[in-house]
């Protein structure tokens, strides 16, 4: 079947979405930062079981073909973005649905699951963090500057964004994220975790460069019954780049 892009209004923004398949299951799948559909999720999008699921990938605020507006990043950045996954989801008629979330789109599906239990099926996360340590700064200053991005990563991009908002938005979405480091705990949604009731599958790429292994060991620990998988060769777009083995280990969980 063919995926069709569309936009609709959700809180006051006109939020650009992807939707493909014809299955009685809705699934929502959350980029990561800077993240769209189109550029986050091309094998999901593509191969996922389209008799099972229905599958809508979303661009956030600010991200992708949702803008305006501008991206920015207040302190309630990712509850913003879980209230308008939710909402979205809502304003195109599911009544339940699973999520997908990877990396800063794994972080909001945490805020929505717990936040929203009556509303979400089950819940797949990986590469995402619920507390940001010194060790997690140092990360993402690594990143701040784009022109160091390998081609590869940056291409995508530069071509959705131009170099300008890519460059000026990752910037602010380092300083964004960096101050939950400044809290005690670090904290961006730990104490939200227990509430999580659904079933949930974190998934980890042992060779993550981005987020260490601790991250999903604390998040499988304080949510209950979870399910962990570790993927030794996986990094951090480990459903890009082992997509078939991802599809199949996230539809067999799904299902």
């Amino acid at each position: 079947t063919s995926i069709t892009s569309a936009k609709i209004q959700v809180n006051g923004v006109h939020l650009h979405y992807q939707q493909t398949g014809e299955g009685s299951h809705a699934v929502l799948l959350l980029p990561g930062m800077l993240g769209s559909g189109q550029t986050d999720f091309g094998p999901q999008l593509k191969s996922m079981n389209k008799q099972l699921f229905t599958i809508v990938a979303w661009d956030p605020r600010g991200y992708g073909q949702s803008i305006p507006p501008s991206r920015d990043f207040p302190p309630d950045f990712f509850e913003r973005d879980a209230k308008d996954a939710v909402d979205l989801m809502q304003a195109l008629k599911f009544k339940k649905f699973s999520l997908l979330g990877w990396s800063d789109g794994g972080i909001t599906a945490l805020i929505a699951a717990a936040k929203y239990p009556t509303l979400i099926h089950k819940l797949v996360v990986w590469g995402a963090n619920a507390s940001v340590t010194q060790e997690d700064v140092r990360i993402y200053n690594g990143i701040r500057d784009v022109s160091k991005w390998s081609q590869k990563v940056k291409k995508p991009l530069e071509e959705m964004y131009g170099h300008k908002y890519f460059a000026k938005t990752c910037e602010a979405w380092v300083g964004g994220i960096s101050r939950f480091a400044e809290k005690s705990d670090g904290n961006i949604c730990q104490q939200l975790l227990p509430d999580i009731k659904c079933p949930t599958f974190i998934i980890h790429g042992e060779k993550d460069p981005l987020v260490p292994r601790a991250h999903a060991e604390y998040i499988h620990k304080h949510i209950k019954g979870s399910r962990l998988l570790l993927m030794p060769e996986g990094k951090h777009n480990l459903h890009l780049r082992f997509a078939e083995d991802f599809n199949r280990q996230v539809e067999d969980f799904l299902h």
